[in-house]
């Protein structure tokens, strides 16, 4: 994905992953750290973020099958910010408004490209 830096697999035990991700929104690089736990007879896929700014953030991947050609992809963000000052603004217009829907709309359209292309 073109606004994707790179994902690194940092750990492995069974069915979870601890992966550091970075991509770009913009110009501004970001960087986190998540646990990823593939669920593939939901299917499924859950992420903990553990380090950066979005730690102790939880995401789901969601995937709906709608017939034999379609599937709906949603992604669902909860967010609980714990700083002390001005955390409801810059949790809700900065952090997700702007980076988080940033990144997880480019990604979505991203795979919608692929998915529609008949890309492997």
């Amino acid at each position: 994905m073109p606004h994707y830096r790179y994902v690194r697999v940092l750990a492995q035990d069974g069915a979870t992953r601890t992966v550091e991700m970075a991509a770009r929104h913009g110009f501004v690089p970001l960087r986190w750290t998540a646990e990823q736990v593939n669920d593939p007879l939901r299917p499924h896929i859950a992420f903990r973020h553990v380090k950066g700014p979005t730690r102790g953030m939880d995401v789901e991947w969601i995937f709906t099958p709608l017939d034999d050609a379609h599937t709906r992809v949603r992604i669902v963000h909860r967010l609980a910010f714990i700083f002390p000052v001005a955390a409801d603004f810059f949790g809700k217009y900065v952090v997700s408004d702007i980076f988080i829907h940033g990144v997880a709309s480019k990604t979505l359209a991203h795979m919608k490209r692929l998915a529609e292309s008949g890309a492997v």
